[in-house]
């Protein structure tokens, strides 16, 4: 008999098993409900049911063979990690008892995937820092794009933080450098976009049936019409919506994004472009307990290389967050 802590309350019975017995599959929990086995408060239980404190869960032996734990990972992938997770930990922005902030790099998965052993998630035990349970991720970056990633330091800390970017309540300023010069230098992007699946793999393209997305912009700086200086604020939260929005409602796509650029997304004599010229630079958020906190990441240095060769300056009065009732802004609808 186990009692439902704290931590626990509000979460579907289902979620409870998979945290706190993780070998045992859906498919055995799925039965051992069916068979009366597993029980809440005595009486039986479905698999959706939500718990809540101080009540009493029945878990039946589990020691069988349809409980073994699943293959280890190979030596090798858990050196990496362990490796990944001391690197990490050198990368921490912010931490309290609620949030940890992470500086992410580029080139570096948030989770795995048929061909990708190694993940921040997959390092996250090596997380805790002080903590009892592993943070969890809140929202994800893309592969290519670094800078702030949010991880929760509980269960409620992360279901608050996950429902504050469902209500738009967190806002997250991205800085990008861009091949060509955008046509206003401000505006707000409302650019409608869908996935299609084609050669390059999955990517996001304009449709008038797609999900409804916008992105606030500004141009802080241009180098003539080479490239320019974007700050953006997403409004909406759509895979990949500024790189798309970028490439193809501004037709100036972001330096090092082959996928939605092509080879504009190259242009020649930039001393490092190795690396997707996007950058989440700062999340301002409320915490759980109401505290207002503002997280910055400095940019990586592949994009200060690019930034120090088109001459422009990072002012520190430039990197705050857009502010949309100030600005004129022209809505921009490709």
């Amino acid at each position: 008999m186990i009692t439902v802590a704290d931590d626990d309350n509000g979460s579907r019975l289902d979620k409870w098993f998979k945290r706190h017995f993780p070998n045992v599959s859906h498919g055995r929990l799925q039965k051992l409900l069916r068979t009366g086995q597993v029980r809440l408060d005595g009486c039986r239980a479905k698999a959706n049911e939500r718990l809540a404190i101080g009540q009493q869960v029945r878990v039946p032996p589990l020691d069988d063979p349809e409980t073994t734990p699943p293959p280890k990972a190979k030596p090798h992938v858990h050196e990496a990690m362990r490796h990944l997770a001391l690197e990490l930990r050198n990368r921490v922005l912010y931490q309290d008892d609620e949030v940890l902030a992470i500086d992410k790099p580029s080139g570096l998965a948030v989770q795995g995937g048929s061909k990708t052993n190694l993940h921040i998630d997959g390092a996250l035990d090596g997380l805790k820092l002080g903590a009892k349970d592993r943070p969890r991720l809140v929202h994800r970056l893309d592969r290519d794009t670094s800078g702030v990633l949010l991880l929760g330091r509980s269960r409620k800390a992360t279901q608050w933080l996950t429902a504050a970017f469902q209500r738009r309540e967190t806002r997250k300023l991205y800085w990008a450098v861009v091949a060509g010069a955008p046509p206003i230098d401000a505006g707000v992007i409302d650019l409608a976009l869908d996935k299609h699946s084609g050669r390059q793999g999955e990517k996001m393209v304009a449709s008038e049936d797609g999900k409804s997305a916008q992105t606030v912009f500004r141009v802080v700086d241009r180098a003539s019409r080479r490239a320019a200086w974007l700050a953006m604020e997403p409004l909406t939260g759509r895979t990949h919506q500024l790189r798309a929005h970028a490439a193809l409602a501004l037709k100036t796509p972001i330096i090092g994004d082959g996928k939605y650029g092509g080879s504009a997304a190259f242009p020649d004599g930039f001393p490092k472009i190795k690396t997707m010229q996007l950058h989440a630079r700062a999340i301002q958020l409320v915490s759980l307990s109401g505290r207002p906190i503002l997280i910055e990441c400095p940019l990586p240095s592949g994009m200060r290389e690019n930034f120090e060769f088109l001459g422009f300056q990072e002012q520190e009065e430039l990197a705050g967050f857009l502010d949309i009732d100030d600005l004129n802004l022209t809505r921009l609808i490709a």
